[in-house]
């Protein structure tokens, strides 16, 4: 066999990085000082990198965060209420594995967007699938597929996703049916997945934002019970960064 052929085969096996690597070392004498198993060893390494690194940006475009966001990038200060040591935690994803809740509580501006899209990012790198929606816009689009009759498949799609982010929650007022479609999604979660609340409204007032008791008492049940908390203090984060970037006068 050619290597040209074999470049070929690796093409239709789908092993593109394999092959990269298979042309690299033929170009570089060094390699030939290596064992074989050695060779083959840094040969599937570098596809099962490459596979990893297509992955998560496949993941991260998926997600159709509103911005782009990192705990990297995070201003972590007990002063706004974020103690390190809970946000490296959170940042490995375990919540995830064991299908727990995340919410992020805290006023207007002070970063709960940030923080949840920070935390998807997180759990998109570690292999998760992931979607962010806001609370108001995903309703209007359940809305619109019970028109069309393609309810069940969005409801089938949002159940297989590992991680979906609500963001605004409880910010605008719910109908009988948005609680009720709400429920459905929580439903299909339950138990099977994660979900990441970002809310400026507190916990204690959601009961009475939701129409019906009997529907808000277990959608409560499904986010409140088993979810983890962080709590926003401060200023506005976009107050802050507009007087930082005002010319000094």
């Amino acid at each position: 066999m050619t290597l040209q052929t074999l470049y070929t085969q690796l093409l239709e096996l789908r092993l593109p990085a394999f092959r990269q690597a298979l042309q690299d070392q033929q170009s570089n004498s060094q390699y030939s000082e290596l064992a074989f198993e050695e060779r083959l060893s840094l040969l599937v390494e570098q596809e099962c990198t490459q596979r990893r690194e297509n992955r998560i940006r496949r993941n991260l475009h998926a997600a159709n965060f509103p911005m782009q966001a990192s705990l990297e990038e995070l201003e972590i200060s007990p002063v706004r209420g974020l103690e390190r040591r809970i946000i490296l935690d959170l940042a490995q994803s375990l919540w995830i594995s064991s299908r727990q809740n995340l919410i992020i509580l805290g006023p207007t501006g002070s970063g709960k967007s940030f923080l949840a899209c920070s935390f998807g990012t997180a759990a998109a790198r570690n292999g998760f699938t992931v979607r962010y929606h806001r609370t108001s816009r995903l309703l209007h689009t359940l809305s619109q597929v019970r028109i069309d009759g393609s309810l069940s498949n969005l409801l089938r799609s949002l159940a297989r996703i590992q991680l979906l982010v609500l963001d605004d929650w409880m910010r605008d007022p719910l109908t009988l049916q948005n609680a009720q479609d709400i429920l459905e999604v929580l439903d299909d979660r339950f138990g099977h997945s994660a979900t990441l609340i970002a809310s400026q409204v507190p916990i204690t007032e959601w009961h009475h934002r939701i129409p019906d008791p009997t529907l808000a008492d277990a959608i409560l049940d499904r986010l409140v019970h088993n979810a983890h908390r962080i709590e926003l203090k401060g200023e506005s984060q976009r107050k802050l960064r507009a007087i930082r970037s005002m010319p000094n006068s």
